[in-house]
């Protein structure tokens, strides 16, 4: 797939005389649909997540190539690789080549395109700017390198389960946190029964533990649940009430007994304003918002409500994780851990180090999606 770095330019076969110039402008894009296989499911409050379908987007200019990575969702507004790669190639016939990152992904908010889908083409021409500079993407935007390790989740699963998996994801890894996803549809006491067995199985680990109730509690249950929580050494909760709900945060916020972020209530960073009195951090993620450019928007934001912040991811491989991992060597608490639940990962580029996921000292975001995956 070619797209013109101008409107109206003649497809450089048909350009006479200016054919060789043309050509060393084109800009080239392709488009690669893969199957992520999962180790484990993922349950979370609103349903089971296993195998997914990814779209990975390679743009290529003047030799040099950057990658991104779609992984769709309804919620986000493409539930499909085929959506997604309509929504960009839409896009896409808008022309990109002369146009800033910031601006490109202006246009994509005003054009309604998904974020999940554009995410793919922002982190790809990050990656590609920062190859261009010759420098890994976190030193071009002034970053350090990541230093706090990441959470690794546990879905919502029985005791007896809790049980079993706990060791098999422990083992051979430096993993310094747990995050343990609640709010399961059985109710709070369900809840309480799998997380005082994350307690049990933990206990010959050291590791902190986290919890995301992924919207899964109302105002009674979630203040119940942080006051018990609180109790049994957990760092914080994340998404306590469901999206939408945000009114009833003052509820849970003045006298918490955890402190509280927020992840599907902060997509972009101007939501943030509409609650930012009521919770500790928000929580973004590229395929919510959109892509870097958004997520760097986000943090200034936040930083100047003296919120924390957190990043994470959905249903992602090292590419995505790759991009996300660019930028947090700035923020609080790192949730940056879906590339080591695939088997196998069809990327490459980031690994755990210490507890840390962390990016290829090399130019640009460091990933790759291997070549088996698309030659």
């Amino acid at each position: 797939f070619f797209f013109h770095p101008h409107p109206g330019i003649p497809d450089a076969q048909e350009s006479r005389g200016l054919g060789d110039v043309y050509k060393r402008q084109l800009m080239k894009i392709d488009f690669f649909k893969v199957i992520l296989n999962k180790r484990f499911p993922l349950e979370i409050s609103r349903g089971v997540r296993s195998n997914s379908e990814n779209l990975f987007v390679r743009i290529e200019e003047n030799g040099m190539v950057g990658w991104g990575e779609s992984a769709p969702g309804e919620s986000e507004g493409a539930s499909s690789v085929d959506e997604v790669k309509s929504l960009l190639d839409s896009f896409v016939k808008t022309g990109i080549k002369g146009n800033t990152i910031s601006s490109l992904y202006d246009r994509s908010r005003e054009m309604g395109i998904a974020p999940c889908a554009y995410v793919a083409i922002d982190t790809a021409l990050w990656d590609l700017k920062a190859k261009k500079a010759g420098l890994p993407l976190y030193n071009l935007l002034g970053f350090p390198k990541p230093f706090v390790p990441t959470s690794v989740t546990l879905g919502i699963n029985s005791p007896e389960v809790i049980k079993e998996r706990i060791p098999i994801i422990m083992e051979g890894k430096s993993i310094k946190s747990l995050k343990i996803k609640l709010g399961s549809p059985k109710g709070i006491e369900a809840d309480m029964e799998m997380f005082e067995q994350v307690l049990e199985s933990t206990k010959n680990f050291k590791v902190s533990l986290r919890v995301d109730a992924n919207g899964g509690w109302n105002v009674t249950d979630a203040i119940k649940m942080m006051k018990w929580l609180s109790k049994n050494d957990v760092d914080y909760v994340e998404q306590p009430l469901e999206e939408g709900k945000e009114a009833d945060l003052k509820y849970l916020f003045k006298n918490r007994a955890l402190p509280i972020y927020v992840d599907e209530s902060c997509r972009f960073s101007d939501d943030i304003f509409s609650y930012y009195n009521y919770v500790d951090g928000v929580n973004m993620k590229l395929m919510k918002c959109g892509g870097i450019t958004e997520a760097l928007r986000i943090i200034d934001t936040a930083k100047s409500l003296k919120l924390k912040t957190m990043i994470g991811c959905m249903s992602e491989s090292s590419v995505a994780i790759a991009a996300a991992a660019s930028i947090s060597g700035v923020i609080n608490h790192i949730d940056l851990d879906s590339h080591y639940n695939l088997n196998p990962d069809p990327s490459e580029g980031v690994e755990m180090i210490d507890g840390i996921t962390t990016p290829k000292y090399i130019p640009g975001h460091g990933a790759i999606l291997k070549s088996e995956f698309y030659a």
